[in-house]
């Protein structure tokens, strides 16, 4: 549950963030790239095998979300998250 409440925190002040213009490209990427893994069918670790098959689409999520996260100004990140 802690995972998922770190993910939605992150994906939050991105969303914020996004529409900075101060944002670098690879962030915005990495989260295209995490935007699209989540959307298509494909997965590294097929769903049917239980609990583990969705396992892997919340960690390459998390990662990617937390390295796009980790690429944006500490500033922004700062100003952002006191507006949470």
């Amino acid at each position: 549950m802690k995972i998922i409440k770190g993910l939605w925190t992150r994906l939050v002040i991105f969303r914020m963030v996004m529409k900075d213009g101060r944002i670098p490209f690879w962030s915005k990427f990495l989260l295209g790239i995490a935007l699209v893994y989540f959307l298509v069918p494909f997965d590294l670790i097929s769903d049917f095998i239980p609990l583990l098959g969705q396992l892997d689409d919340i960690t390459i999520i998390s990662i990617l979300v937390t390295l796009a996260i980790k690429l944006i100004p500490a500033q922004l990140i700062e100003k952002y998250r006191k507006d949470i």
